[in-house]
């Protein structure tokens, strides 16, 4: 776990923000390719790979279980290996590590134990691992820390999981589910699904890696059979660029990302609607998203089920808005990092703001902030969301900005950077 830093005091903008942002690549993209390059017939390289703390706790990850990885700055070369092997897996905070590596190492000849961060160990995790009781696996615990009992290719077959927790049970099924006997069947059974577009990028990059998906209401099937290595190019992460987007947003000023896809699957992408319909000027020019904010930012009332992660930074945007927010379909979101529900409502309420926990999101109504301390609970998303807040008010001290790291390296000299022009 990253070590507790000194509150880190967010700089103020004092004029609109004008600028252009450079956004590393999507930590959701770079490790659903490091796991389908781990579980292939040959070699694969991921160029545009995010380096950050997530990444390199899967890359550890896959090392542990005897793939070879080799990390070359934003190239990374995944090599399989013959058979996986028993060993001990940190997931550190990482949800795409607990969820995802799993099914992986049920594939190992041997035992495998899982651990991680403090916070971790709350993270549900009781869906996946009895949807792979379902297909064959014997498993050991509940929770982290949990222990897979790899007995080489599991029978796979038609599971039922119940991922209205977390969209990443079902993907963390999929990914491996070419290399298990009978392939898979997963059935979502429950309440809403949150988080669709990660799916539909699981199930994208599965097609794209050769495997045979079919998908229906609620459920998706992966037929069994080799996959071969491929070269896979990394997006930029979508949801670390909405905090620069904000800035523009909220003080004024204009944003430019560069590289920025006319078509994916990443739930980031919201943003250019969420921006819009809070009163900013959006325009996507050859591979450019342009933003300007408005003199006031309007609220919006709106269903983040699809795109839960953009909630801290929405909240803040909201927080700074002239009119109410109401964010709903969002739940699920208290067993992320945080329980970022409670978080922001706590945070924002500390600044003065006007915050209620809803059942299933948050009610913001405009109110005058002041600064103070801004807790991030080691929660990248929530560190983000003080930075933007601190934008335009004076005094607010973010607790453990480098946990931003798990997600965005070096996220506090980006913001620096760009407010200073």
């Amino acid at each position: 776990m990253y070590p507790m830093t000194d509150f880190w005091t967010a700089p103020p903008a004092r004029r609109p923000i004008d600028g252009s942002q450079v956004v590393p690549g999507s930590k959701s993209i770079t490790n659903r390719a490091f796991v389908l390059a781990a579980v292939a017939s040959s070699p694969s390289t991921i160029t545009g790979a995010l380096v950050s703390r997530d990444t390199e706790l899967m890359a550890g990850a896959l090392r542990s279980l005897g793939a070879q990885v080799r990390i070359d700055g934003p190239v990374v070369t995944v090599s399989p290996p013959e058979r996986f092997t028993a060993g001990a897996i940190d997931c550190g905070l990482a949800g795409t590590v607990m969820r995802f590596v799993p099914p992986v190492a049920a594939l190992a000849d041997g035992d495998v134990l899982f651990d991680g961060d403090p916070q971790a160990r709350l993270r549900p995790m009781g869906a996946i691992l009895d949807g792979m009781r379902a297909a064959g696996v014997e498993v050991t615990g509940d929770s982290l820390p949990f222990t897979v009992h790899g007995r080489g290719v599991p029978t796979g077959g038609v599971v039922e999981v119940d991922a209205s927790g977390s969209s990443q049970f079902v993907s963390g099924l999929l990914l491996s589910a070419s290399r298990f006997r009978d392939g898979l069947t997963v059935r979502h059974v429950g309440a809403s699904l949150p988080s669709a577009p990660h799916i539909a990028m699981t199930v994208d990059m599965l097609r794209a890696a050769g495997a045979t998906v079919t998908t229906g209401d609620g459920e998706w099937s992966v037929a069994p059979g080799a996959l071969p290595g491929r070269d896979w190019i990394i997006e930029p992460d979508l949801s670390n660029a909405t905090p620069f987007l904000a800035a523009a947003a909220v003080t004024g000023g204009s944003m430019r990302i560069p590289h920025w896809p006319e078509t994916t699957t990443q739930p980031g992408d919201e943003i250019r609607e969420i921006l819009i319909d809070m009163g900013c000027d959006v325009s996507l020019v050859d591979d450019t998203l342009h933003v300007t904010g408005p003199g006031e930012l309007r609220g919006i009332t709106r269903d983040m089920a699809s795109a839960g992660e953009l909630v801290p930074t929405v909240a803040a945007l909201a927080t700074l808005a002239t009119t109410e927010s109401r964010l709903t379909g969002i739940a699920h979101l208290r067993g992320h990092e945080t329980d970022r529900l409670a978080a922001l409502t706590t945070e924002i309420n500390r600044l003065g703001g006007d915050c209620e926990e809803l059942a299933d999101g948050v009610l913001i109504r405009p109110a005058t902030l002041h600064g103070g301390q801004w807790h991030s609970y080691a929660d990248h998303r929530m560190a983000t969301a003080g930075a933007i807040i601190g934008l335009v008010t004076d005094g607010v001290e973010v607790e453990d900005i480098d946990t931003t790291a798990k997600t965005l390296p070096g996220f506090a000299d980006m913001w620096t950077d760009m407010i200073h022009g």
